[in-house]
């Protein structure tokens, strides 16, 4: 028998690398084996992201260059899946015939069904509680794992399509989620991270019924001794509620590292974005935060040149971003994404929001580096992930999500040791046993 293999690529954010392991699943339970070869894969699925539009540009031109690929390899199936099949399926299938399925992020567990033709070819329809109670969980990772545990948006941002790709918002059941970390444990996962497009909206129901919040499902998975460290993402400011925030006290499992987006640090801005909250209230939680958990490191993210974006609005970013100093932040400029409410109107010229973004990046570096070089000569605990690309290299992650690498000799995949910070730079620190 002919041995048949996948090729898959994941866009964008960390919910698609979930996905994309839970579709490696499907199809190794299936018999295929994964590749990392294209040229070998008798099946290519490009996982998309459709947050901005270089993205959407990306999964385009990757299908022109994997065209001539299936014109020489006749028996190779390309699959378009994730949020840009969600948003424009049947136009994939117009603009690139090339393209065999299109499945949406929330249908993707039919995608062996698609291809031995019991489904259509095409399917977007959310279906996220079945989707889940049909996937498979396997791990091939050695230490930290993803778990999905809340989809979708109600919040309606008006420059973000994930309520149009992703669907409502939609908790799984704590058992669900318990079993799934269970799988993983078993393999040797050490850290367990919650993935959610508003993953502190999460509001699944226990055994007896009830609807629980995040930071009772935090303080379960806490309670199984094989979990050493526990990260949730990504957060919404108006769902940061006393609760949760007080966990990041009382648990000790659970990592002092926030990602917590606000956008814009201009409240006329904020309100056109639809984010139904103010600077002020960020900063209350902020302030919270930091008085019960006072090393706790933060995390944003921000759209600078949103449409009517002022000289004015961009300085208070600029005074918000220096007020609160931010660990790491992801920054971007505005680009229109189809049937947002912000679509219509991009009125801020390319020039000035390259400019905007180059002084706010600049900023945003200088907080991380600075932040990294207050560890050097510091002992911290660090979770060695994989390994490097140099010999005896090997990455780690500390308690505050800051990226490791380290020289050794000994076997150190998979453990958490206590290590010596020697140097930093802006992305990552050098450390030693």
């Amino acid at each position: 028998m002919t041995d048949k293999f996948l090729f898959i690529k994941s866009y964008g954010c960390q919910m698609n690398v979930y996905d994309s392991d839970r579709m490696k699943d499907l199809f190794i339970n299936k018999g295929y084996k994964i590749t990392n070869d294209i040229s070998k894969a008798n099946l290519t699925i490009l996982n998309t992201c459709h947050i901005r539009e270089k993205a959407v540009q990306k999964v385009y031109s990757d299908i022109g260059r994997i065209k001539k690929l299936k014109n020489d390899k006749k028996n190779m199936k390309l699959v378009v899946a994730g949020c840009v099949a969600q948003a424009e399926g049947i136009e994939i299938k117009k603009r690139a015939p090339t393209v065999d399925f299109v499945v949406g992020p929330q249908s993707y567990h039919k995608l062996p069904d698609m291809i031995n033709k019991i489904e259509e070819p095409l399917n977007s329809d959310f279906l996220q509680n079945e989707k889940f109670k049909n996937l498979i969980y396997n791990s091939s990772k050695i230490s930290s794992e993803f778990i999905s545990i809340q989809e979708g948006c109600d919040k309606f941002c008006s420059f973000c399509v994930v309520p149009y790709t992703r669907g409502p918002e939609f908790s799984r059941p704590i058992d669900d989620i318990i079993n799934e970390t269970k799988k993983y444990l078993s393999n040797g996962v050490k850290e367990i991270i919650l993935l959610g497009q508003n993953v502190n909206a999460y509001h699944g129901n226990s055994t007896d019924g009830k609807s629980r919040d995040l930071s009772y499902l935090i303080n379960t998975i806490a309670e199984i001794d094989e979990v050493k460290r526990i990260r949730y993402m990504t957060s919404h400011p108006i769902d940061m509620t006393d609760s949760l925030i007080k966990v990041h006290a009382s648990n000790p499992k659970l990592m002092p590292f926030l990602h917590l987006p606000i956008q814009s640090g201009s409240d006329s801005i904020l309100k056109k974005m639809n984010r139904k909250h103010t600077v002020s209230d960020y900063l209350k939680i902020v302030d919270k935060i930091r008085t019960i958990r006072p090393d706790i490191a933060i995390s944003s993210d921000f759209i600078v040149g949103f449409p009517d974006e002022t000289d004015e609005d961009f300085e208070k970013t600029m005074k918000f971003i220096e007020k609160v100093n931010f660990v790491i932040a992801y920054s971007f400029t505005y680009s229109p994404r189809p049937g947002t409410p912000a679509q219509h109107k991009d009125n801020i010229d390319q020039s000035i929001k390259k400019a905007r973004l180059s002084a706010l990046q600049s900023l945003l570096t200088e907080q991380q580096l600075n932040y990294n070089k207050s560890f050097i000569n510091k002992d911290m605990e660090v979770l060695f992930e994989k390994e490097g690309r140099y010999k005896n290299q090997f990455i780690g992650r500390t308690i505050y999500n800051q990226s490791t690498f380290i020289e050794s000799n000994e076997k150190i995949l998979n453990k958490i040791l206590k290590v010596k910070i020697t140097n930093s730079t802006n992305f990552a620190l050098e450390c030693q046993i």
